[in-house]
């Protein structure tokens, strides 16, 4: 396996075969809906090719009979039916790229948008083991590979084989032992190919890799700019860059460098049959068995001949390129969710109460293709159960209650809230709204009852408005501008030079981090969603818009069942009920008064937070 200095290069590594027969059939349906003008192209290719007979053909005529006969009449008709089939050639040219193209471009804006939906139908899990420069990649470059195959492969290849097998049967009818004189040299124009394409299938792979080696080093120390200069890492990132551009040059090069020897080869060898051809007609001309209009027409026939051998060896090269491309977006594209609603959807009460009940939940990361542990039975301790994240949790959260989950890192305290959105699934029990199984819920459905706020906000680039609305047909602009004033961020948008349709810049760049949280907050409860889920929601902000927020909160939770996982203890202390999460297990709950007088965990963990935060102070 290739490395690269932001890991392994996995599925860019191995190009498949050149053909592949099943590949190449999933890539036809996709020409299914423009039928008829993928017809009308190949007519127009065999129409193009039948017209690269028509020059040849009257330049025997002018010569054997026009010139000889001195017969200007029939030279005149001669250069004109000539100049009328290049005319007519021009035409067919023109229309068969602007049709192809046009064929190539619809066939790419299909296969996008069947990417990107089946994009958005895949779980968490997948996006958490594959890099975003990767599927980058292959909505755009490999997209890009396989509109080059649709335009100048699959289609135009029937025009270069039809023109071959023409010329080739002119040939033979105008004078079959000229024709096998001038075919002596392809044998080594095969044997040429043949090299021609195990190099450039070489350099290919090459430069492949190497493209995915920058696509994915690039978006890594892009996105995480502020990290590298922090560190003072430009010149270390500018070094290992270098490696990776000059790597991505070289094999261009060497790439380059057999196009550069091949084409010159191919065209060394056209010009000995064109040898082949005046020494052999020159000296059947001279006994009287050949023509010199036969001569003057072989001539230019096998000028056009290696031409479109000399393409199809090039197009190997596209037709290489598309079957890999194709084959990683077949893989892209096959690849199952791993969350989906399966049976017939259950009904919810109307409206929903908000009732959360988890019920003997296990649940634990894991790799892909990777098999759960056994469940343990009757073990006590941690032991090999520390395998699992959540082991055996059982609590419920009662309509309109307010329940926080507390503990130290990395206890599962978010798994439980990526549960039950279900970004993910537990491997043994189960998780209820309104003792409904939310396995049978529509996702849809499901997550349309919660508003979510993630400790890590993503604001799109759009403006503030849309931002907080995200194209809900339940949110108005009333919807909207009410949530804004609740939560506090009204006045602070409104402050700027365009307001809520201002564009926030990538990832809501020109605003605070405080601004964009308090932003998250107005996009979860436009819907007004009847549960609320905050994920240490307030861990980014300072003490003024923490306490904005919390007193924003205190209304907007009234009457809804909120699920809060925090970090700072000081935010939950009105929570009507409180979860220890301790090694995947809820040791404690109750109060932030009955925790405090068990002397617990909690009590601990409160202890060793406000000594510090006096510490520090």
């Amino acid at each position: 396996m290739q490395t690269s200095p932001e890991g392994p290069i996995r599925e860019e590594d191995a190009l498949g075969k050149a053909y592949d027969a099943r590949l190449m059939r999933r890539l036809l349906e996709y020409l299914r809906p423009y039928r008829k003008q993928v017809l009308g192209a190949v007519l127009m290719l065999i129409a193009a090719s039948g017209l690269e007979l028509v020059g040849p053909g009257l330049t025997k005529v002018a010569i054997d009979r026009a010139f000889p006969g001195a017969d200007s009449t029939l030279l005149a008709l001669l250069a004109g039916a000539y100049a009328l089939s290049l005319v007519f050639s021009a035409g067919l040219e023109y229309a068969r790229t602007i049709l192809t193209t046009w064929i190539g471009q619809q066939v790419m804006k299909d296969l996008r948008g069947q990417i990107f939906g089946h994009l958005q139908e895949l779980d968490v899990r997948y996006f958490d083991r594959n890099p975003v420069g990767r599927l980058m990649t292959r909505v755009t470059s490999d997209v890009e590979v396989l509109n080059e195959m649709f335009t100048s492969g699959v289609v135009t290849i029937f025009g270069d084989i039809f023109t071959v097998v023409f010329i080739m049967a002119a040939m033979l009818i105008m004078d079959w032992r000229l024709a096998l004189v001038t075919f002596t040299v392809l044998p080594l124009v095969a044997a040429c190919a043949w090299v021609f394409r195990v190099r450039v299938r070489e350099a290919y792979r090459d430069i492949r890799v190497r493209l995915a080696r920058i696509n994915a080093f690039l978006q890594e120390r892009i996105s995480g700019m502020e990290v590298v200069q922090l560190f003072r890492q430009e010149e270390p990132t500018r070094g290992w860059f270098s490696e990776i551009n000059d790597s991505y040059l070289d094999a261009h090069l060497r790439s380059i460098t057999y196009y550069a020897l091949f084409f010159p080869v191919v065209g060394l060898l056209s010009s000995v049959a064109l040898a082949l051809i005046i020494w052999y007609g020159g000296s059947a001309a001279l006994r009287g068995a050949v023509t010199l209009g036969t001569i003057a027409a072989f001539l230019q026939y096998a000028q056009r001949f290696f031409r479109p051998i000399q393409d199809l060896s090039e197009k190997y090269n596209i037709l290489q390129g598309a079957m890999a491309s194709s084959e990683r977006i077949f893989r892209l594209l096959d690849e199952e969710p791993g969350i989906v609603d399966d049976g017939e959807a259950a009904r919810l009460p109307t409206p929903v109460r908000g009732r959360i009940a988890f019920e003997d939940v296990w649940f634990r990361y894991l790799e892909p293709g990777q098999e759960p542990p056994d469940l343990p039975e009757g073990l006590e301790g941690e032991g090999p159960r520390r395998e699992w994240v959540l082991e055996g949790v059982e609590f419920t959260v009662e309509p309109g209650q307010r329940v926080a989950i507390v503990g130290p890192t990395g206890e599962g305290k978010t798994t439980i809230i990526n549960l039950l959105m279900r970004f993910y699934e537990p491997q043994r029990g189960r998780i209820t709204l309104d003792g409904v199984d939310i396995r049978d819920i529509p996702l849809e459905i499901l997550r349309s009852q919660m508003g979510l706020v993630l400790q890590d906000i993503y604001l799109f680039s759009g403006s503030a408005s849309k931002n907080v609305r995200l194209g809900r047909e339940g949110v108005s602009e009333e919807d909207m501008l009410e949530a804004s004033r609740r939560v506090g961020v009204d006045p602070l948008i409104r402050r700027v030079a365009g307001g809520y349709d201002r564009p926030l810049g990538e990832r809501g760049s020109h605003l605070s981090v405080g601004e964009r949280q308090l932003l998250s907050f107005a996009r979860a409860l436009a819907g007004d969603p009847p549960i609320l889920l905050l994920d240490e929601a307030t861990s980014s902000v300072d003490s003024e818009i923490e306490a904005r927020i919390e007193e924003a909160l205190e209304k907007l939770m009234e009457g809804r069942t909120s699920l809060v996982v925090a970090h700072r203890l000081s935010t939950i202390r009105n929570a009507d009920r409180i979860l220890v999460l301790h090694h995947g297990k809820i040791p404690e709950s109750g109060t932030h008064e009955e925790l405090l007088e068990k002397g617990g965990l909690y009590a601990r963990l409160h202890r060793l937070q406000f000594e510090s935060a006096a510490s520090a102070a």
